[in-house]
């Protein structure tokens, strides 16, 4: 009998990603692509596969997976082509879907992630377009619905080598990946309407007394949310180990990769089919689409669209600024947010400042207006301008929070609205003084602190600094205060 001593495990998955591409048309037809329209009301003799009805090629969601390719480090191929996959569902009125098998468009690349404070290469084995499927429905009992709005869409599905090796790895993957996407403006990565879909490919090998075996592959299917990535590779994880304590011919070829779904109400994968093995999709090459050929100057042309992409312009900041990482990821979210933050940046204010305003004020304020910050229409200038403001003195970090909620619905210079709003910092030592005096009469224990208890004395006094700029009404010159404060306790200390 072995004992837990006796074994160890290594989890293994590998990704297939569908990205659904931001196109205003279907892959092979004029229909638009539009999320929740009336069932069944964006199609046409294309997208349904009525006899006689030809497809014809849409450029720009071609151009927008080679620029995904080329962000993802692959070679692209000079030559690809289309073919038939054939299956029968009830969502897919051809019987078979035009993708690509032997000649993707895209291959060998690489993403690197986050790992214990370390990296790690996750390979990019291809990524191909291919079009959509319908929509199953099943909120009427007895019956299924079919919605074949989506037939036709445009995806980008992206597969990996099986390099990742914990759920936490797999969920940086994800999100990295997400980001990249809407950073390049190729899809908007909705995953509450499909617009990403991840299915990941996991086993385990299990080593017991020096020899090693693996687990068969269990694809969960369809996965919309980070959270569900995580804890379906967390349970099938823990599945596939005990299903091999139970029975040790619980190994892959001698019993059958699985399809699984994931329910999220009991945190469990359940069983729905047996996984499909190329063949038994009878590829065969699409015979009413033309194979692509790309030449170097229209690849070039594609190339020179990439943008400094998130992790290096992430690694810049962090490196140029000394910026905490945590906040950078938030600055670096989106493309438009991360230029207006280089904009602002040239402006004026320190990065260091600029990065609490994006982090603590802007963030809120565009959550609040359903808009990234990127989004939220206040000018570079502006922003750049009040971190100015607020690292010279001339207003409290209190009052900055107050004049940038007026600035989204103001065209305003910030040093205006502060004078109209009566939020300049009093310069008048004697008056700052004065409310120097009344908060340290206020809170004699936060005083005795920071004169006598060094364990105590940093935050006591910030505490302080805190209360005067509220008796101000964030009027008070923080840097003065903070002088007056601190000569306040060294008088106070000496006795």
């Amino acid at each position: 009998m072995l004992t837990e001593s006796d074994i160890t495990h290594r989890l293994i998955v590998g990704f297939e990603i569908h990205v659904q591409l931001a196109t205003r048309t279907k892959l092979f037809c004029n229909c638009a692509v539009e999320y929740g329209a009336t069932p069944n009301s964006r199609v046409c003799p294309v997208c349904l596969g009525l006899p006689g009805a030809l497809p014809v090629m849409n450029r720009e969601a071609f151009e927008s997976s080679v620029l995904t390719g080329l962000a993802l480090n692959c070679r692209i191929a000079t030559r690809t082509k289309w073919d038939r996959k054939s299956y029968y569902y009830p969502d897919l009125p051809k019987n078979y879907q035009i993708s690509q098998y032997d000649m993707p468009l895209a291959h060998d690349g690489h993403v690197d992630i986050a790992s214990n404070g370390g990296a790690r290469r996750v390979r990019i084995i291809r990524a191909h377009l291919e079009e959509d499927a319908g929509k199953n429905i099943h909120d009427v009992p007895g019956c299924t619905l079919v919605d074949l709005n989506r037939t036709g869409t445009p995806l980008l599905e992206i597969v990996t080598e099986p390099d990742i090796h914990s759920a936490d790895e797999a969920y940086a993957f994800c999100t990295q990946l997400q980001r990249l996407v809407t950073y390049l403006g190729v899809s908007h990565g909705n995953m509450q309407q499909g617009q990403m879909r991840f299915e990941p490919n996991i086993n385990v090998a299990i080593t017991a007394r020096g020899a090693e075996c693996r687990t068969p592959i269990s694809e969960v299917k369809n996965l919309n949310s980070f959270k569900a990535v995580r804890g379906a590779i967390e349970y099938e994880h823990r599945r596939q180990v005990q299903d091999w304590r139970t029975d040790p011919g619980y190994v892959i070829k001698e019993r059958p990769n699985e399809n699984r779904g994931w329910d999220d109400d009991r945190g469990v994968t359940v069983f729905q089919r047996g996984k499909e093995a190329a063949h038994d999709y009878r590829y065969f090459p699409e015979p009413d689409l033309v194979p692509v050929e790309v030449d170097e100057s229209w690849l070039a042309s594609v190339r020179a669209r990439l943008p400094e992409l998130p992790a290096a312009r992430s690694a810049r900041l962090i490196n140029d600024h000394a910026l905490p990482p945590e906040d950078v990821s938030v600055i670096v979210s989106d493309q438009a947010t991360a230029d207006l933050f280089d904009a602002a940046l040239a402006a004026g204010g320190s990065a260091t400042t600029l990065t609490k305003h994006f982090v603590n004020i802007w963030a809120p304020l565009a959550g609040d207006h359903d808009a990234s910050v990127g989004t939220l229409g206040v000018a570079a200038e502006h922003l750049g301008r009040l971190a100015g403001m607020v690292d010279d003195g001339t207003v409290s970090a209190t009052a900055a929070k107050q004049i940038a909620e007026r600035m989204v619905d103001s065209p305003d210079a910030p040093e205006a609205l502060a004078e109209s709003m009566g939020l300049v910092a009093v310069q008048d030592t004697d008056q700052t003084r004065v409310w120097v005096d009344e908060a340290f009469a206020a809170n004699e224990q936060a005083v005795r602190d920071a004169v006598s208890n060094p364990k105590k004395s940093k935050k006591a006094a910030g505490f302080l600094r805190g209360q005067v700029m509220r008796i101000s009404g964030g009027k008070a010159n923080p840097k003065l205060t903070g002088e007056l404060i601190e000569a306040r306790l060294k008088e106070m200390s000496r006795g």
